[in-house]
């Protein structure tokens, strides 16, 4: 069957290599996504596994609808009835794009009408609307006037991976810190990691997660695709028992340290939450005191855009991480991710790589600097 897994701008070349790993089938690159091919284990699989996705979507239908009473009668088109229980319920995630529907909101009032007007006909009664926990998430992609329908398998976005207890301020998203990791071609048995300016930790557990090979939805207690109606509990069992199996030891340290008492300590309720607290090495340090290990280890932080956390002077703060980075991180190979382009031009080093990634809403350069 034809899936396609969502994920943000700039992580499509690094989820497209998680699903060729998996065993997908006609793996292509579309904007924030990739479409592939496979049956329902490698669905399964996908939702619990993938690090850089955020939806795992089955499509249903595609057709084109250039009014209000075409979009209607498309939806109409499918036996919703095969899908969904009258008395479960249901929700309309849409993306609506181009001139023909430039609402959202009423697109999916559209979409919804349609399905309940169906249920009420055969049967006088009609499903419910649940944004929350719906039994059946619907997706629907419109561009101009082409229209794509397609079934949640994941319900929730996949970036929660249920580990976060505690935060601080602008966290960053967990499938983004998963992507950066991926970018940064950073390989667990060939030296250690290190985030000096950790904030809730993300970035460290996505490594330690990837570094244990342990699946990142292993604490979430429900998908999208367990409450449909061809849902394989069986199946399902033997996937999860699959890839839990597969952990391993971590070779190489994982440091986490912050300069804000806060951070460490919600790192360290994140890390308890998702099981790693003996597994990083977590720290209330300012990054001049941090003592790195040997090298060599990739080393990748977040700092303050000078936006949501201010700066009091943002040109010497990325100064600053320059110096420190030829000064004492020499042999590694060092990330750093920005929305202040402008200071991150006075890191004082050459970057190798430049990749433009979005960090929620805000354009970020993910630049890399080989320290020699």
């Amino acid at each position: 069957m034809e899936m396609i897994a969502t994920t943000m701008a700039g992580l499509e070349p690094v989820l497209q290599a998680e699903l060729e790993a998996m065993g997908a089938g006609e793996v292509t690159p579309l904007k924030r996504a990739v479409s592939f091919t496979g049956d329902k284990t490698l669905q399964y699989k996908a939702n619990y596994t993938l690090r850089t996705a955020l939806r795992v979507l089955q499509p249903l239908l595609r057709f084109e609808a250039r009014n209000e009473k075409a979009l209607y009668q498309g939806m109409r088109q499918i036996d919703w009835r095969q899908l969904l229980d009258v008395n479960g319920s249901l929700a309309i995630d849409p993306v609506v794009t181009g001139e023909v529907f430039k609402h959202s909101h009423y697109a999916a009032q559209l979409a919804k009408d349609a399905i309940v007007d169906q249920f009420r006909e055969h049967s006088g009664k009609r499903p419910d609307v649940n944004l929350v926990a719906p039994h059946l998430r619907v997706h629907l992609r419109i561009h101009q006037e082409n229209v794509i329908v397609s079934l949640d398998s994941s319900g929730d976005s996949l970036h929660r991976r249920a580990y976060r207890r505690d935060t601080v301020t602008a966290p960053l998203n967990e499938v983004l810190a998963a992507g950066m990791i991926a970018l940064s071609g950073w390989n667990p048995n060939a030296g250690p990691f290190a985030d000096p300016m950790c904030g809730s930790g993300t970035l460290p557990i996505e490594a330690a997660l990837l570094a244990s090979n342990r699946p990142v939805q292993q604490l979430r207690e429900r998908f999208g695709f367990e409450r449909w109606p061809d849902f394989d509990a069986k199946l399902w069992k033997a996937v999860k028992k699959e890839a839990d199996g597969a952990e391993r030891p971590i070779p190489h340290p994982i440091l986490a340290s912050d300069i804000d008492p806060r951070a460490r300590n919600a790192t360290s309720i994140n890390a308890m939450s998702a099981g790693l607290e003996t597994v990083l090495r977590i720290q209330k340090l300012p990054f001049e005191q941090v003592i790195p290990p040997e090298p060599p280890g990739t080393l990748i932080i977040n700092p303050p855009y000078d936006e949501r956390m201010p700066l009091e002077d943002a040109i010497v703060f990325y100064k600053n991480i320059g110096d420190q980075l030829k000064q004492r991180w020499k042999g590694w190979n060092a990330w750093v991710i920005s929305g202040h382009k402008e200071a991150l031009k006075h890191v004082g080093l050459k970057a190798g790589q430049k990749i433009s990634l979005l960090n929620g809403a805000i354009e970020c350069g993910f630049h890399q600097f080989e320290v020699y």
